[in-house]
C-alpha cells in the first residue's frame, strides 16, 4: 500500500486517528443527492485533472443486483500517492491553470460526495507509465473490525508488475474479498473501461436506498437521465422548495437538466448514460439582456450582473456561480418575493468568487457580505423589471408591451463544438435557430467561414471584466427626476 509521508510526531505523542463511522457522518453534509455527484464532477473538472469528457453511467456486475454509479473521465489519471492522498482527508493541492481556477478547496469533496451516493467507492486510475487502485468502503471496514480507516491500494508499472509488493499483496487480497471484482483479471478489465491512455474511473456500490427500501434515483423513467423520484425528492428537497415553492425547475430532480447549467462556462463534455448532456451558458441563453455592476465592499474592481428573461418564465431569480461553479440557483431578490407578478421570469447570473461556498458547494456562508450582495441584487433586479415592464411614461398606468416571441428567444445563440480537444463555444448568426442544430456540431459547421475551424480562438467577451459599465437606467432616473421635482415642490410650499 502506498503511504503519504507524514513528519512523525515527538516521541509520546499520539497521531489523531479517523473513525471508520466518520465517513458517513462527513457525508451527511449533502442533504439533496446531486450536489454529492456534483463533487465528483467536479473533481473530473478541476485543473489537476482537465478531463475533457466524464461518463457518467449505471452498471451492474456479477452477479449483484444493485446499481452501480461510474465516473469516468479522459484526464490526467493519479499515481499510487496522489491517489492515496484522494483518499484521505484534507489534502487539496489544486492549483489555477491559465484562468482555469479550481472548485475543489478542502480536500473532502470525493469523501463526502462518493459515500452520500453509496457504501463503497473502488477508484482505477491510470497513466502512461503506471496503473493503481484504490478502495474507500464502509463495508470493508465494518467486516475487518477496524478502528481507523484503512484504504487498500495497488498499482502496478508499465510492464505490468506490482509495485510495493509487499504492501500490495495484502492490499490486492483485500480489495478481491472486499469489492465487487473478484480476481485480478476483473480490476485490470475495469482500466480498460477508461478509453484514454489516462484518465480515472470510480464505481460506487451499496448504493443508498429511502427509509421504505427504495433506491434514491429513479433509472427507469428515462434511460438517459438519472432522476430523483417524487417521495425522495419531497424529503430531501424541502430546504430547496423553501423559495420557489409552486415551481420546481427541472434542475431539482433531473441530474441532466443539472448538469446543464452546473458550470457558468462549460469547459467540459458530460456524457449522462450514453448521451451528450447539451450544455447551456446562461447568461447567453437570456432574452432582452442587460449588464449591471456591482462592487462589493473590500473588492478591487466592480462584478458584473447579467439579467434577462428566462425562456421559461416559471424558472427565474439569481444563478450565483463561484469560481465558474454553480452554488445557488434560482435564488429569488426583490420584487420576486412578493405575492404578486413583478420579477416573475427574470434571470440574474453572477459570478460572486469574493464570497466563500459552504463545504456541501449549495450555499454561501451568511456573512455581512453575502447579506449585502443579496440586497443589492434584489435592488438591481428591480431596477431591471423596472426598465423592461414599467411604465411606459411618467403618469401612465400603461406598461411597456412585451412582444410574446421576444420572452422565447434568446438574444443571442452560442453553440459548443463537439470536437472534445476543441469544445469552444462559437455565437452563431442570429438567422440560426436553436431547432435547427444538429445533435453534434462542429466548428466546421460554422455558417460564417471564419469561425470554420478547432484552431480559431474563442470569440472574446465584448467587453472585460473591469471595463463593464452598467446600462442606462432610463426609468430609474425618471422616478429619480421625479422625486426631486416633488421635494422641490414641496420645499416651495413650505416657504409660502
Amino acid at each position: 500500500m502506498s503511504h503519504i509521508n507524514l513528519i512523525p510526531g515527538e516521541q509520546g505523542i499520539r497521531l489523531s486517528t479517523l473513525s471508520p463511522k466518520y465517513l458517513h457522518t462527513n457525508s451527511t453534509s449533502h442533504t439533496w443527492p446531486f450536489s454529492a455527484i456534483a463533487e465528483l464532477i467536479d473533481n473530473a473538472y478541476d485543473p489537476d485533472v482537465d478531463a475533457s469528457q466524464l461518463w457518467i453511467d449505471i452498471k451492474r456486475y456479477g452477479t449483484r443486483s444493485d446499481h452501480c454509479l461510474t465516473f469516468t473521465d479522459n484526464g490526467e489519471g493519479m499515481d499510487s500517492l496522489k491517489l492515496h492522498k484522494m483518499l484521505s482527508f484534507g489534502f487539496c493541492e489544486k492549483v489555477a491553470k491559465n484562468d482555469h481556477l479550481p472548485v475543489g478547496h478542502y480536500g473532502n469533496g470525493f469523501k463526502s460526495g462518493s459515500m452520500r451516493l453509496g457504501k463503497d467507492a473502488i477508484v482505477f486510475t491510470k497513466q502512461q507509465d503506471s496503473r493503481s487502485v484504490g478502495l474507500l468502503s464502509q463495508t470493508y471496514l465494518e467486516e475487518i473490525k477496524a478502528q481507523t480507516i484503512l484504504v487498500p491500494i495497488v498499482s502496478w508499472d508499465s510492464n505490468g508488475d506490482m509495485v510495493e509488493r509487499a504492501d500490495g499483496d495484502k492490499a490486492l487480497r483485500d480489495i478481491l474479498k472486499y469489492s465487487l471484482f473478484k480476481t485480478e483479471a476483473e480490476l485490470q478489465e475495469q482500466f480498460n473501461n477508461i478509453p484514454s491512455e489516462s484518465g480515472t474511473r470510480i464505481v460506487i456500490s451499496g448504493m443508498r436506498k429511502t427509509q421504505d427500501g427504495n433506491p434514491e434515483f429513479d433509472f427507469r423513467s428515462d434511460i438517459h437521465d438519472i432522476r430523483i423520484p417524487d417521495d425522495v425528492e419531497s424529503e430531501s428537497n424541502k430546504y430547496r422548495r423553501q423559495e420557489r415553492q409552486n415551481h420546481i425547475p427541472e434542475s431539482d430532480y433531473s441530474l441532466r437538466a443539472y448538469c446543464s447549467i452546473l458550470y457558468l462556462r462549460p469547459r467540459m463534455q458530460i456524457i449522462l448514460r450514453g448521451k451528450k448532456v447539451r450544455t447551456t451558458v446562461i447568461a447567453k441563453s437570456l432574452s432582452k439582456t442587460e449588464v449591471d455592476t456591482y462592487k462589493p465592499q473590500g473588492t478591487s474592481k466592480p462584478i458584473k450582473v447579467t439579467f434577462g428573461f428566462s425562456q421559461n418564465k416559471n424558472h427565474y431569480g439569481i444563478m450565483m456561480y463561484h469560481r465558474n461553479r454553480l452554488i445557488k440557483p434560482y435564488v429569488r431578490v426583490g420584487y420576486q418575493l412578493r405575492a404578486n407578478d413583478f420579477g416573475v421570469g427574470v434571470i440574474g447570473v453572477i459570478q460572486c468568487d469574493y464570497l466563500k461556498p459552504t463545504h456541501n458547494k449549495q450555499d454561501f456562508d451568511y456573512t455581512k457580505a453575502y447579506r449585502s450582495s443579496m440586497s443589492a441584487l434584489g435592488s438591481k433586479l428591480n431596477d431591471y423589471w423596472n426598465e423592461k415592464k414599467g411604465k411606459a411614461q411618467t403618469n401612465s398606468n400603461a406598461l411597456i408591451p412585451e412582444p410574446k416571441e421576444v420572452e422565447s428567444v434568446p438574444d443571442q445563440l452560442w453553440v459548443q463544438c463537439d470536437n472534445p480537444e476543441c469544445l469552444k463555444w462559437r455565437k452563431l448568426p442570429a438567422s440560426v435557430k436553436s431547432e435547427d442544430l444538429p445533435e453534434k456540431w462542429y466548428c466546421y459547421d460554422h455558417p460564417e467561414k471564419q469561425w470554420r475551424s478547432c484552431d480559431v480562438p474563442e470569440e472574446l467577451e465584448e467587453e472585460k471584466e473591469e471595463a463593464v459599465q452598467p446600462y442606462v437606467k432610463k426609468q430609474k432616473k425618471r422616478l429619480e427626476k421625479e422625486l426631486e421635482e416633488k421635494k422641490r415642490r414641496e420645499k416651495v410650499n413650505r416657504s409660502l
